[in-house]
């Protein structure tokens, strides 16, 4: 790869030393023009990556494989083995063993510990991607827009409403910065859902009446570390954590905002309440942490439809992960690309794309062209459907739109750092309390 030309290298010193000048003076949030915010067609993008696990490590690999010049040049996870494991795997990744010039992370750039994302946020990037367990989302995605950072994060964007707060403000200064931030909700950039869409939306079955959407199946990984392997609680939480409120928000956040997110789409709109049940039927063992095995919700719309919403991790039992919507003329199996009406049907037959691939694709192209592109509100808002959801169903009572937007309910820990405690802790044998509907204050 060749090096930066004079120009290149003079707009990064440029920007670097603005950038250091403006938050000296206490005004980088009145910059409309920051560090990253705008990447030359020729010019390198440099990524840097805060959160190395599997989706991490797979974002990375897609950015890698944009089109142009673009390079890794940090690296941030709180455990060093992470990391390690997250850099060999990008650079064995398909398609980057013969492009290993965009593989560029000395040992000086990578970053462990709690505080590895501000050391990557200032390590002379143009975009990051945040990828760690989702609690932590807000407060990474505040300090990437704050430093001037194009983002590419990972859903659900955060676990508690005021993460929810703390990210709408963060995507409105972005705005004001013309950042650039792509959000994990992939179907938004997969041709088979965008046609269904575009049918639907164009009457093909009518007008919606309601609509069936499911993340059913057998769970995730189990915990990978047991208490005699790691130094205290929070390093058990964090290696394991799945299974903690405060870093996944429960798999109705963490997985089935996939499917939530699908059901705003068909309505261009956000529910305005729901009520839901649920509980821990089967997963009951202490090792499973504090979250349901399953839920059920009913989302209502502003104009009376509704969102009848499913997603179980237990084993055995019918399995689905779809979505579906029902009209006055007929039906649509929106995953399956495909529509039902009593005169025809149609099914998607054209050309199928990696849609992980082209959220990055369509992301670094307005970066380097230059064009608006913000994904965070839409990201908010379908987290906060989630967060809603698993509100009605662990208080087993009805939740309004704007009393779970407003909710002062924080479940994220007061200080970070190895010896500190989170916020749901074990009893003497290990048990941790599990939400009881009826008894849980949630809003």
């Amino acid at each position: 790869m060749s090096a930066p030309s004079n120009n290149q290298a003079s707009r990064r010193e440029f920007l670097k030393t603005s950038s250091a000048a403006a938050l000296g003076a206490g005004v980088l949030g009145n910059l409309s023009m920051a560090s990253g915010a705008f990447v030359d067609s020729n010019e390198t993008i440099r990524v840097g990556l805060i959160g190395c696990g599997g989706r991490g490590t797979g974002a990375a690999s897609q950015a890698l494989s944009t089109d142009g010049s673009v390079k890794l040049v940090a690296m941030g996870d709180a455990f060093d083995d992470h990391l390690d494991k997250s850099l060999k795997q990008i650079q064995n990744a398909p398609g980057l063993t013969d492009r290993p010039e965009r593989i560029a992370v000395d040992d000086d750039h990578k970053f462990v510990g709690f505080d590895a994302y501000k050391q990557v946020i200032n390590s002379d990037l143009d975009l990051v991607i945040l990828a760690t367990p989702p609690g932590f989302r807000p407060i990474h995605f505040e300090a990437a827009v704050a430093a001037g950072k194009n983002v590419f994060m990972e859903k659900p964007v955060a676990t508690d409403a005021p993460g929810v707060r703390k990210v709408l403000a963060a995507v409105k200064e972005a705005k004001q910065k013309d950042l650039k931030v792509g959000v994990g909700l992939q179907r938004h950039h997969q041709k088979t859902y965008l046609e269904t869409l575009k049918r639907i939306k164009g009457g093909a079955i009518g007008d919606v009446v309601a609509m069936r959407v499911y993340w059913n199946g057998g769970g995730v990984w189990d915990p990978r570390k047991t208490r005699d392997e790691v130094s205290g609680e929070m390093e058990y939480q964090l290696r394991n954590w799945y299974y903690y409120n405060w870093l996944c928000g429960d798999h109705i956040c963490e997985q089935h905002i996939h499917n939530l997110d699908v059901g705003n789409w068909v309505k261009d709109a956000y529910p305005v309440r729901c009520i839901g049940m649920g509980g821990r039927q089967v997963r009951t063992d202490k090792k499973y942490g504090e979250i349901f095995d399953h839920f059920a919700v009913q989302y209502e719309y502003d104009d009376g439809t509704y969102m009848f919403s499913e997603c179980r991790h237990i084993p055995n039992c019918w399995n689905s992960v779809s979505e579906h919507a029902h009209g006055s003329a007929g039906s649509a199996n929106i995953g399956g690309a495909s529509i039902k009406t009593p005169g025809s049907r149609w099914r998607y037959d054209g050309e199928k794309n990696n849609p992980y691939q082209t959220e990055h694709d369509d992301l670094f192209a307005a970066i380097r062209e230059n064009t608006s592109y913000n994904e965070g509100e839409n990201g908010a808002y379908s987290t906060l459907t989630a967060i809603m959801g698993r509100m009605a169903t662990y208080s087993g009572k009805p939740v309004k739109w704007e009393d779970a937007l407003n909710s002062e309910v924080d479940i994220m820990p007061k200080s970070f750092s190895w010896d500190a405690e989170p916020p749901t802790l074990p009893n003497e044998n290990g048990e941790y309390p599990v939400p009881v509907p009826g008894v849980s204050k949630v809003v």
